[in-house]
């Protein structure tokens, strides 16, 4: 009976065991900068895991996002694995013989744009080429450190991944997090950095329309009634939302359909909104994209768009229920929005026939059922890393002695919250988009430092975080884009490798060595 009792426990220990997959580099989080910091690494001869939590590698870029943003940066500085992805994109349209309106040779301020499952495609292609092993649908529990140092990943799936050093892509900041790395969610006051865009910033006109129903209960889609100090810092951070990919070609359209649980009383703020301005037109962004299609795009200088403005807040901390609800819930605000639009009599009359010839591309994101299945989430948690940007670095100080990358998209803040005005009416608060931190339509170009992507010595020396890097919402408001993200990812990436070359921190690697690499990897460094 005894050896039959300890039989049954080894069994059952032996069938809950998982073996540890060992790998050089681990990347967590298969956005473009996971993509770019995991190819750099295998591409330096290191054995390289990407894992992400989702079922779709390429981040926002394989999820909706149509052209990346370099439009408003200095595209000479941007080299490397994000030229090349772009050559890519460019030489399979041409394979297919479709003519693009650019050409990547051409460092204009032309849109360079793709359709989504293109860029998943070279993505794929460039991971695969490079010898990467890529896990999807496994999502982080708990990370092991030894004296500073990570030395495994736990996955929900029991699943365990043992490494040299870690590199957190995540758009979340979840490996750092469990790392216990200090960081930041939500936005300084203005006096903590003398940041003149810091804080609660009122850049849009207050809108002069009832926001209250019954019992002067703000209506759905406001979320507050204090009207915060000018300067203040608070919790809050920008709106997410999703970018959506439409057609109005109806061989390749699926219309609106009214989703699960729809309330057309949810969005009696646009009914109001078209009241008081009944020649607007739709609410949201379109930018055309290869095959005939359209980019969706939460409108910045909008009154009322696709963001879900207010609804976000804790999702950066939120456990993994709490994520889902919240990403349900900008689902079920964009799904009811589009078939608002399209069909609620009190919507003026060439919106509804607008809406009614845009649909989903039947070609895209069929798996999600034509839905974008990332969400747009511009800021998350912020790494206080070795060195902490603020809005001086990027207006002013914008030379370092340890650069990684050039960045120079424009500070740029979607709304942070709707509040109810004094006078029953609302005012949309957070948006930053500054006309004089642009030069003829594109950013100021500064300097990033190797120092903002490590965290601090003293709390972990082996790992790297490209993506929520150590920088006030200010800063993070102009790095916050694919293309300095895939740059910094492509930089960390090289950098992880250089760290096991020399067996040392990745805060110690020899800065000189590190520049040469990046420089061969036609990476830009200088300003000049």
């Amino acid at each position: 009976m005894k050896l039959t009792y300890i039989a049954a426990l080894a069994l059952l220990v032996f069938s809950s065991w998982k073996p540890v997959q060992d790998y050089d580099v681990i990347v967590y989080g298969a956005t473009p900068a996971g993509v770019t910091a995991a190819v750099a690494a295998a591409r330096e001869g290191r054995s390289v895991v990407m894992i992400e939590p989702l079922s779709i590698a390429g981040g926002m870029m394989s999820g909706g996002l149509g052209f990346s943003d370099s439009n408003q940066m200095f595209r000479e500085t941007l080299g490397g694995l994000f030229e090349e992805f772009h050559k890519r994109v460019e030489k399979l349209y041409a394979e297919r013989g479709v003519q693009l309106s650019y050409r990547v040779a051409e460092k204009d301020t032309k849109h360079w744009t793709y359709e989504p499952h293109v860029a998943e495609l070279v993505f794929n292609t460039m991971l695969k080429e490079a010898g990467v092993t890529v896990v999807l649908s496994e999502t982080l529990k708990s990370a092991k450190l030894k004296n500073g140092a990570i030395q495994t990943l736990k996955m929900r799936s029991g699943k365990v991944f043992s490494g040299k050093v870690f590199i957190d892509a995540s758009y979340e900041g979840d490996l750092m997090a469990a790392a216990g790395i200090t960081y930041r969610v939500g936005r300084e006051g203005r006096e903590e950095f003398g940041e003149s865009f810091a804080g609660a910033v009122y850049q849009k006109k207050a809108v002069g329309i009832s926001a209250t129903g019954n019992h002067k209960k703000p209506l759905p889609l406001i979320s507050g009634t204090t009207v915060s100090p000018e300067g203040q810092g608070d919790h809050r951070i920008m709106t997410y939302s999703f970018r959506l990919c439409l057609s109005e070609d109806p061989a390749n359209r699926l219309a609106f359909k009214k989703p699960k649980g729809y309330h057309a009383d949810r969005y009696e703020l646009f009914r109001r909104f078209y009241k008081s301005s009944p020649k607007s037109g739709i609410p949201f962004d379109l930018y055309p994209i290869p095959g005939n299609k359209l980019d969706g795009n939460n409108g910045i200088g909008a009154q009322l768009s696709t963001g879900l403005v207010g609804e976000n807040w804790d999702y950066p901390n939120a456990g993994i229920k709490r994520r889902q609800e919240i990403w349900d819930n900008h689902r079920g605000y964009t799904e009811g929005l589009l078939y608002f639009l399209m069909t609620d009599p009190a919507v003026p009359e060439q919106v509804r026939k607008r809406m009614e010839n845009l649909g989903y591309a039947k070609d895209e994101f069929a798996r999600y059922g034509h839905f974008p299945p990332v969400l747009y989430v511009r800021e998350a948690r912020r790494m206080v890393g070795d060195y902490f940007l603020t809005q001086k670095d990027i207006l002013e100080t914008k030379e370092k002695p340890d650069p990684i990358g050039i960045g120079s998209f424009p500070i740029d803040s979607h709304d942070c919250q709707r509040i109810v005005t004094p006078d029953g009416g609302f005012i949309n608060e957070g948006t930053i988009f500054p006309a004089r931190t642009r030069i003829n339509g594109r950013g100021i170009a500064y300097q990033i430092p190797y120092r903002a992507i490590t965290p601090k010595v003293t709390e972990c020396t082996n790992l790297l975080v490209p993506v929520c890097i150590s920088a006030s919402h200010v800063a993070f408001s102009s790095i916050r884009v694919e293309p300095a993200w895939m740059v910094m990812g492509e930089s960390a990436g090289i950098a992880a490798a250089i760290a096991i070359e020399e067996n040392t921190a990745v805060q110690n690697i020899n800065q000189v060595k590190f520049s040469e690499r990046l420089k061969t990897k036609h990476q830009v460094l200088t300003l000049r």
